[in-house]
């Protein structure tokens, strides 16, 4: 190779090098001096034409039989080591082992980590970065995978097309708590502080999923963070998972996005990004719109007002007829006592017309 070539080649790898530590060395945040607006001044990618998150619109989703149900491959094998629990300032993650992947996507997928986003107003104020039909949930949960079939690392995957596939959970509030949540929300008072670890005790992480994984909305997008690349193959449940409203009012509340040491503490609160154009983008179903049909309160209300009035009108039928025999019960009872009186009368008839008259004795 001549030393043009090698220059080039050098210059590339600087580049890559410096794209993917880029989001680590400028401060960026939601809100503020590099919040979100201004991402796409310092990471380029952030302004693309395939960004994520969207709002899923259902009515206008593509239905795609070939979509297969997603399989977790050893979520629930998580043995006897702990889970890393970490606060980058932006969320709070859980490392996750090699072994656990996704099937049912074209190439085999390795697990890489979990995090959330959350508001900071409580139950229906928002907090999601996915929405449907321009309604968003109270938080959302994310399993990044990276394509370890053609690529050595996440570091490699992230900036491919095909590199990452991520599952997105959208989460409201109840009132019962969800236990599976509990193995991460107990333990956020460990790493309060930007850049606090923990190591946790490892669980079922497929109890964090909701149960039916074969209805889900599938388009390709990117990071809903810097360096948002856009090599996100995004499954997005269209099953909500519920956790309680004490349970989000601890993940609202008990985190910094500030550092121990730093004199200012900054709730770490409105974690999400905004919704970006789809622009040429379709988004899949696995699901036909009919089966995933979710009926309103409108809908439910009459429906229920329907089948009482339907009851009400049987009812009221029922009893028309009952009537109806009742009253003509007595007329025909007349009828037949009449009936037997008659017969009685035509009987004693025939029986003194059928005796001979006495004859008399000269």
């Amino acid at each position: 190779m001549d030393s043009l070539g090698l220059f080039i080649l050098l210059m590339l790898l600087c580049f890559q090098w410096t794209a993917a530590h880029a989001a680590d060395e400028i401060p960026w945040t939601y809100k503020g001096l590099v919040g979100q607006t201004e991402w796409s001044d310092y990471f380029p990618e952030c302004g693309g034409t395939s960004q994520s998150p969207v709002d899923v619109v259902t009515t206008q989703t593509k239905y795609d039989p070939g979509l297969m149900p997603l399989t977790p491959l050893g979520y629930d094998q998580h043995g006897n080591r702990p889970f890393s629990l970490y606060n980058n300032g932006h969320t709070a993650v859980i490392e996750l082992p090699e072994w656990m992947g996704i099937g049912g996507l074209p190439w085999l997928f390795t697990a890489v980590q979990l995090h959330l986003h959350w508001g900071s107003g409580g139950p229906s104020q928002g907090g999601s970065e996915h929405t449907i039909n321009g309604l968003s949930a109270d938080a959302e949960l994310h399993v990044v995978h990276y394509n370890s079939e053609l690529y050595p690392n996440m570091s490699t995957a992230m900036m491919k097309r095909d590199g990452l596939a991520v599952l997105g959970i959208l989460i409201v509030t109840g009132e019962e708590t969800n236990l599976a949540f509990n193995n991460i929300l107990n333990y956020l008072s460990r790493i309060r502080h930007a850049d606090q670890k923990a190591f946790i005790p490892a669980f079922d992480v497929q109890s964090l999923l909701p149960k039916d994984l074969g209805r889900y909305y599938r388009y390709n997008g990117s990071l809903t963070t810097p360096p948002c690349y856009q090599s996100v193959i995004w499954s997005l449940f269209h099953e909500r998972v519920q956790i309680s409203k004490a349970q989000l009012l601890r993940l609202e509340t008990l985190l910094y996005s500030s550092k121990s040491d730093e004199p200012d503490r900054m709730l770490l609160q409105d974690n999400y990004r905004t919704t970006q154009p789809l622009n040429h983008r379709v988004v899949f179903s696995s699901f036909s719109a009919e089966s995933g049909k979710e009926l309103s309160s409108g809908e439910v209300t009459a429906i229920v007002i329907g089948v009482m009035c339907g009851c009400v009108g049987l009812a009221v039928i029922v009893r028309f007829i009952v009537k109806t025999i009742r009253l003509k019960e007595p007329e025909k009872a007349k009828e037949i006592k009449l009936d037997v009186a008659l017969n009685s009368a035509s009987v004693g008839e025939k029986k003194e017309e059928a005796s001979p008259s006495p004859q008399t004795e000269p």
